[in-house]
């Protein structure tokens, strides 16, 4: 088990070490001069050229990427003498808009965006899980053509509509306390839940309809399995039948899938942040590329990738663990 892990942390490395060259070459590689953005509108020419020096723009590509791969390590200092600048560990740079820290900006908006994503996952398991079974072990009855039809019609609304819908029944038409905004939970709890539930919804309804079809065709298809026969013959109780020799092995695929939801959404949904006006890493990341903040945006592409390599690091440990067979994968 540990031979297989500290595999599946190289290759965790190597892909995040991938990822960030490639987005470090293509937005070199952008015709806008980040020099001249980072200064503004009305700087002089050998303004510009000094915010290139102390940003380091000057180097070469290869030389760039190794200081910025080392910033995010160890931290780096930008520019020489009376202009030098520290950036602590970890370092993405500063934006170009605000000046501010990459990483304090991200870290700023990120309890946003894993409370939604968190929060939302759990309700799209309970309901996505929970209405496949039911399904599946009703198969071919009015119940199972009811679920599977409401299913497709929920999946095939647009997240911006489904949000739109729930904003003015539940805000305009029944006068909840449910407005669209933000309050820290540690701030007030009760107002952090009220903000939240309506986001949660949204994202769970779209999942849960996703969910719920493989979980049905993954159950479908292990209760047919000869073991499952077996243990029915021997006479075990339909529900440990079903829940211990069905169900988990039926859920593989739905780990897997979790993993990648999971791991996209909390680096921000950006539609549910925006009809939410939620401030999440999401709404950060729209705002930057309007503006053409590229630190920002390749901190946040970063920070996206972190969480789908590692959340597909988790979902390849609960494999080993449920099948020994994947760890010779």
């Amino acid at each position: 088990m540990i031979g297989f892990l500290l595999r599946r942390l190289a290759a965790m490395a190597a892909t995040l070490l991938v990822i960030c060259a490639l987005t470090f070459t293509v937005f070199y590689l952008l015709p806008s001069d980040p020099a001249a953005q980072f200064c503004g509108k009305d700087c002089s020419a050998d303004r510009i050229e000094l915010v290139r020096q102390q940003l380091g723009l000057a180097d070469p590509l290869i030389v760039q990427f190794w200081h910025y791969l080392v910033g995010i390590f160890a931290g780096q200092t930008m520019g020489t003498g009376q202009y030098a600048v520290h950036c602590g560990f970890p370092c993405f740079g500063y934006s170009f808009q605000s000046a501010q820290p990459v990483w304090d900006l991200m870290m700023d908006r990120l309890p946003t965006s894993v409370a939604m994503a968190l929060g939302a996952a759990v309700l799209w398991l309970v309901l996505g899980v929970g209405t496949g079974v039911v399904s599946a072990l009703r198969r071919g009855t009015w119940l199972d053509r009811t679920l599977m039809v409401g299913t497709i019609g929920i999946a095939a609304l647009p997240v911006y509509f489904t949000a739109m819908i729930l904003l003015y029944l539940c805000v305009v038409g029944l006068g909840l306390p449910m407005n669209p905004g933000y309050v820290a939970f540690s701030e007030n709890p009760g107002e952090w839940f009220g903000h939240l539930i309506l986001p949660w919804i949204t994202l769970a309804l779209l999942y849960a309809a996703i969910y719920a079809r493989m979980t049905r065709n993954s159950v479908i298809e292990t209760m047919a399995e000869p073991y499952v026969r077996t243990a029915r013959a021997k006479g075990l109780p339909e529900r440990r039948v079903v829940g211990k020799h069905g169900l988990r092995p039926a859920l593989t695929p739905v780990a897997t899938m979790l993993g990648m939801d999971l791991g996209g959404l909390l680096a921000g949904a950006l539609i549910t942040e925006s009809m939410f006006s939620l401030p999440g890493v999401g709404k950060l990341f729209a705002d930057s590329l309007n503006k053409s903040d590229q630190p920002v945006i390749m901190g946040v592409t970063l920070l996206a990738s972190f969480f789908i390599v590692s959340s597909n690091l988790v979902v390849d440990l609960v494999y080993a663990w449920i099948d020994p067979r994947a760890r010779l994968s």
